[in-house]
């Protein structure tokens, strides 16, 4: 029962982690496009690769700019669940 708990636990946790590392990403490219499509209604321009090359800009910008605190937060969850392997195993 508590080998249970620990995995429903570690699945919850799964579950933060995926979003805090989605998050930057998603929200950033939210809000170009929202910018972009308000951009073009106004102005009546339908371009399409005006949308995909500005969401592609920004989120490779947000990429270079949490890259590094993205995978940190990974690579310590990653340690944390071969850890919880190691005890459950035994």
């Amino acid at each position: 029962m508590d080998d249970t708990l620990s995995l429903l636990a570690l699945a919850d946790r799964m579950l933060w982690i995926t979003a805090l590392a989605a998050a930057p990403v998603l929200l950033a490219s939210l809000a170009v496009g929202l910018v972009v499509g308000v951009i073009q209604a106004a102005t009546s321009v339908n371009e399409q690769t005006l949308t995909f090359v500005a969401t592609l800009v920004v989120t490779a910008l947000v990429l270079v700019l949490f890259g590094a605190s993205i995978m940190g937060l990974v690579a310590d969850f990653t340690r944390e669940i071969f850890a919880q392997v190691a005890t459950v195993a035994r």
